[in-house]
């Protein structure tokens, strides 16, 4: 069966998917995140590769809204895509006749520096999609306009790219979760995301929940919160803590804190990613 990823096709989410499923997978491109969801709940794909943050932009709230309040599918598998941005223009076109750059905004964010110092004097242009923004300009042919994309973008519309790595930070990267109908078996290494709220807004009721995960000797790799949706100033509360569900420590932790959270969530046990994938040397950016 198919894997979902958010469309359209050219873009990271595509990359995502094929390095999680494979270059020869069968793929299927949504056009929103709960749409990601509702493939797989319905049987149309197998599993999900979502978005869920970028070291740069922070978390993708979309996504996370989606697990807290919209499906019960769990996470099975995360991975960590570089973001490699690169300048591309119709095939013939020069650095000197680029008169407007387009691209999704985060992108064209991401590359200011580039931007600025190569061409200054460059129009900025928001696309609804890097993909987008790559095909519209392979497609007008016009030597004036390039667009910020993917290496999968340049070769899937025939573009020619004029310089590669221009983002900022050459260590930006985006996280993606897998989501499916059962979460993973235990690895040994893994990690646990859940959410919950508590149930008094009072002094040390957060810290009543962390002291259990904390007693187990747990390690909680992130924090972060999100409205509620229900009420002003009342939040949910996420947390990704490093081991699996059916790990002893982490079943006595899960227990001690149900009593005193209003509502808690486990989206599931996945392999954690291998951090060390993510250091080595990202390629300097240039001119081709």
């Amino acid at each position: 069966m198919a894997t979902a990823f958010l469309g359209p096709r050219g873009t990271f989410s595509e990359d995502a998917a094929l390095t999680y499923a494979g270059p020869d997978a069968e793929l299927l491109a949504m056009t929103s995140i709960p749409a990601l969801s509702a493939a797989v709940e319905t049987g149309l794909a197998a599993d999900a590769v979502v978005p869920i943050e970028n070291s740069i932009e922070g978390s993708v709230s979309s996504s996370l809204d989606l697990l807290i309040h919209e499906t019960d599918l769990r996470i099975k598998a995360e991975l960590v895509v570089p973001v490699r941005l690169f300048l591309i223009t119709p095939p013939g076109a020069t650095l000197t006749d680029i008169k407007v750059v387009s691209s999704h905004p985060n992108p064209l964010g991401q590359s200011r520096r580039f931007l600025e110092r190569i061409l200054p004097r460059a129009e900025q242009v928001a696309a609804l999609s890097t993909a987008a923004a790559v095909e519209e300009v392979i497609a007008s042919g016009d030597y004036s306009r390039a667009a910020i994309g993917t290496e999968s973008a340049a070769a899937l519309f025939g573009g020619r790219i004029l310089a590669h790595d221009i983002q900022d930070l050459q260590s930006n990267v985006t996280r993606f979760v897998v989501l499916g109908q059962t979460d993973a078996e235990p690895t040994g290494d893994d990690k646990t995301a859940l959410a919950f709220t508590v149930r008094e807004n009072i002094p040390g009721a957060l810290s009543e929940v962390l002291r259990p995960i904390a007693e187990e000797g747990i390690q909680l790799s992130k924090v972060e919160s999100r409205p509620s949706k229900d009420r002003l100033f009342e939040y949910v509360f996420l947390l990704d803590l490093l081991g699996h569900r059916t790990d002893p420590a982490m079943m006595r932790a899960l227990a001690a804190i149900e009593p005193v959270c209003a509502m808690i969530k486990v989206f599931g046990s996945f392999p954690r990613y291998p951090i060390e994938r993510l250091s080595q040397p990202a390629a300097p950016a240039g001119l081709r």
